[in-house]
């Protein structure tokens, strides 16, 4: 029971727990294999991109792990003498399903987070690296049947005496030598007839043969183990207890269990020797192949870097500080002391951008079960069992109901479009296929261009992967060349497919992204003007994003284009719009821009929408950094009041950009001050916001009530100054500015009492 128990927190994710009953080391190496990844499913699955390659990567993947999970329930729940007889078939499927699991990681690698594609690809190595090799004593007591099976008919005495050795030895080797676990054998071996198909005949017979084996010489085999003394040193073992399941030792010598257990031989040549940690690059933890250094001065795998990267990271993974520039400098020195390091242990690293190459050979690999069993047709059984392929037998017990669950997901995917482009196919033969269409282009008339352009626009909206594995540079400048003959051409068909098909490529590979040239942007801004608007202008989304890119699209004049198509008021380009300036205005030098271009008055309409709002309140809190603008949301006719009711209608984001605009601008001049409390009742938001409101705008509520409040007590100063100097003007003295002074005061009284209570609570 203790032992049972245990078997059951290990494996979790399992729905058995009992041992493995034959290959035992070989389905344990599987089975850590296959709880590791199921231990990082659920990050892979929650981080999974939303199109149709990443579903078709996670069903692969689930496809896998169910597969691999039926097989280690087959072989802890089926009869022993069978699973030794299809030791070869056995060995196939682990080796297979091992494949299935490296093909499915790899496929989802590119489309998870750098730091879980890290752990993903220390899985596949691991996977990589391990080898499936069928246990010594397991391996003869399948021997020892399938010679059995091969034996032509013999006369009575002979085949008595063949059968009995041939069972005592197999039961000895595979632990079949107690009542309870012959009995246990037996209702193995008839689980799995109940489990054969009217045309599995081969499979039937053999299975009825090997019943009928132990019915009439299983008291044979439990007197076998009482009589017997056992030689410890030729590996077999001893029954402490007969009446209870098998409970044996046995000594297996130390090269039998070497040769079941082998391990790569890297990892030997490692374990005498450990890298040098500056060799290793900081985000896969391993030798790197081609080390390059990085805005912020360290060294990282070209790989692993460029990964970072393509996720939209502009920072250092190690040091966590923004990098001025996302270029890549390769580290001749660190590559040549990492060189040499291998040569002296001798020691072959791997290049990781080869994956895409190791996935194509395991979709090419065959490891069908059922050619094993070509080879042994002629079997002639003592009894009347004829005309069987051992290797068949196994093909029935397949991963059915696991395949048809998992199968539903990617056939909805497969009848949602007709073209063939869309089929499963190799991500880096497509991505050449893609390439070389491209850069033969210029080579066909005007016409074959446009459709090879819109058919592999269609071909990356249903398989992505092709985008991660493409070279860059070459899918870039050629498809330039195309939008440049398009727009010369005012061919506006051509321009939006030429445009969706880069907007799709550098959606899912910004790598792309730093090979536009200054041409590139010119032509973009250019294409504002076109009626292909709003695929450029989610083009340009993209690229705001980047920080890298806001400057180049600044200086390609396109912000005078942008503001003027949110002046078109088209609704459709509305929401673009003002999301790529909430981008670009995060840059110092684009906010002075946007100044001088007098943008602040185009955003108080759409302050009031509840879409756009969160947007565009992010802009003016950066746009309030300059001074120019800070004079200008102060002039602008309505734009304090807009502002001042996101403070009460907004979300508590909303709320925070709006507190830090007032802030900064009553913390300029208290006239600033003297204006907000003039142009709008804002007292009764800012104190539900100092009450109710997040963290920080709490904070900033209550430094802005203190702001207006100095600013109310300065004035109430000069008025007793004014009133002691002239006091025959007292009665002149405007009534309406007494009386809010003199509601703010009340006002901030009752607020100090209902802090103060609270403070007591």
């Amino acid at each position: 029971m203790g032992t049972d128990t245990a078997e059951v927190v290990e494996t979790p994710s399992y729905s058995y727990a009992s041992a493995f009953k034959v290959h035992h080391v070989m389905c344990t190496e599987l089975r850590k294999l296959v709880d590791r990844i199921l231990r990082i499913f659920p990050e892979i699955e929650a981080a999974r991109p939303r199109c149709s390659s990443g579903i078709k990567a996670l069903c692969s993947l689930n496809n896998a792990i169910e597969k691999a999970k039926l097989l280690l329930q087959y072989c802890s729940e089926s009869s022993k003498l069978y699973l030794a007889i299809t030791t070869d078939a056995i060995v196939s499927r682990c080796q297979k399903a091992k494949n299935l699991l490296e093909q499915g990681l790899c496929q989802i690698q590119s489309m998870v987070p750098v730091m879980l594609a890290v752990e993903i690809s220390q899985i596949v190595d691991d996977l990589r690296a391990a080898n499936f090799f069928p246990d010594k004593f397991d391996a003869e007591a399948g021997k020892v049947v399938r010679d059995l099976l091969h034996q032509g008919a013999a006369t009575p005495d002979s085949l008595e005496y063949v059968e009995t050795r041939a069972l005592q030895t197999a039961a000895s080797q595979l632990h079949v030598t107690s009542s309870t676990a012959i009995l246990i054998e037996k209702r193995s071996i008839k689980k799995l007839l109940e489990k054969v198909g009217d045309t599995e005949l081969q499979k039937k017979k053999i299975l009825k043969y090997l019943l009928y084996l132990l019915r009439k010489y299983g008291h044979l085999l439990i007197r076998e183990q009482t009589d017997n003394t056992v030689d410890n040193n030729e590996g077999t073992f001893t029954v402490n207890n007969p009446g209870t399941n098998f409970v044996s030792t046995h000594s297996v010598d130390v090269k039998s269990h070497k040769e079941c257990k082998q391990y790569d031989a890297q990892a030997d040549k490692l374990s005498g020797a450990s890298p040098p940690e500056e060799f290793k690059c900081p985000v896969s933890s391993r030798l790197m192949y081609d080390p390059v250094v990085i805005a912020s001065g360290q060294t990282f795998e070209r790989a692993w870097i460029q990964k970072w990267f393509g996720d939209g990271n502009d920072t250092c993974p190690k040091t966590e500080t923004k990098l001025a520039h996302l270029s890549l400098t390769p580290n001749a020195v660190m590559k040549d002391l990492i060189s040499k390091w291998c040569m002296k242990y001798g020691i072959t690293i791997q290049d990781p951008s080869l994956q895409s190459e190791m996935l194509h050979s395991l979709e090419n690999s065959s490891t069908s079960i059922a050619s094993f069993g070509s080879s042994i047709n002629d079997m002639r059984f003592p009894v009347d069992i004829s005309n069987i392929s051992i290797g068949s037998l196994d093909t029935s017990y397949n991963s059915d109901g696991s395949q048809n669950k998992v199968a539903d997901g990617l056939r909805l995917i497969r009848e949602q479009t007709s073209d063939d482009l869309c089929q499963y196919q190799n991500p880096s033969n497509a991505s050449k296929m893609v390439v070389e269409s491209l850069c033969s282009l210029p080579e066909l008339d005007w016409e074959s261009q446009y459709e090879i352009v819109e058919d592999m626009t269609n071909h990356l909206k249903c398989d992505d992967l092709a985008c991660m594995s493409m070279s860059s540079k070459n899918f870039i400048e050629p498809l330039f060349k195309f939008l440049s003959s398009a727009h010369d051409m005012r061919d506006i068909r051509a321009q939006r497919a030429g445009f969706q098909l880069l907007l799709i490529f550098l959606s899912q590979n910004r790598n792309g992204i730093r090979y536009l040239n200054e041409d590139a942007y010119s032509l973009l801004s250019l294409s504002l003007n076109s009626e292909a608007t709003k695929e450029v202008l989610d083009i340009i989304e993209v690229l705001s994003a980047q920080s890298s890119c806001k400057s180049k699209i600044a200086a390609s004049g396109a912000l005078i284009s942008i503001l003027n198509i949110l002046d078109s008021k088209i609704t459709e380009f509305q929401e673009p719009v003002i999301k790529i300036l909430q981008h670009l205005s995060s840059s110092p030098d684009i906010c002075s821009n946007l100044a001088s271009l007098e943008c602040i008055p185009k955003f108080v309409p759409f302050l009031e929408d509840a879409t756009l709002a969160r947007h565009c309140i992010v802009v003016l809190r950066n746009l309030c950094n300059n001074q120019e603008s800070r004079l200008s949301i102060i002039e602008t006719l309505g734009c304090i009041t807009s502002i001042a009711m996101l403070i009460e209608t907004g979300s508590h984001e909303d709320q925070e950009h709006a507190l830090a605009i007032l802030l900064t601008l009553c913390s300029q001049r208290v006239e600033y001050c003297q204006l907000v409390m003039d142009e709008c009742d804002i007292f009764p938001a800012l104190f539900d916001v100092s009450v109710n409101g997040s963290d920080k705008g709490k904070a900033s509520a209550m430094e802005l009530l203190r702001l207006l409040r100095d600013t109310n007590h300065d004035d109430e100063e000069q008025d007793r100054f004014q009133s002691d100097v002239m006091p025959e003007d007292a009665s002149n003295y405007p009534k309406d500015k007494k009386s809010h002074k003199s509601l703010f005061g009340v006002k901030l009284s009752m607020f100090s009492r209902s802090s103060a209570q609270k403070k007591k609570k």
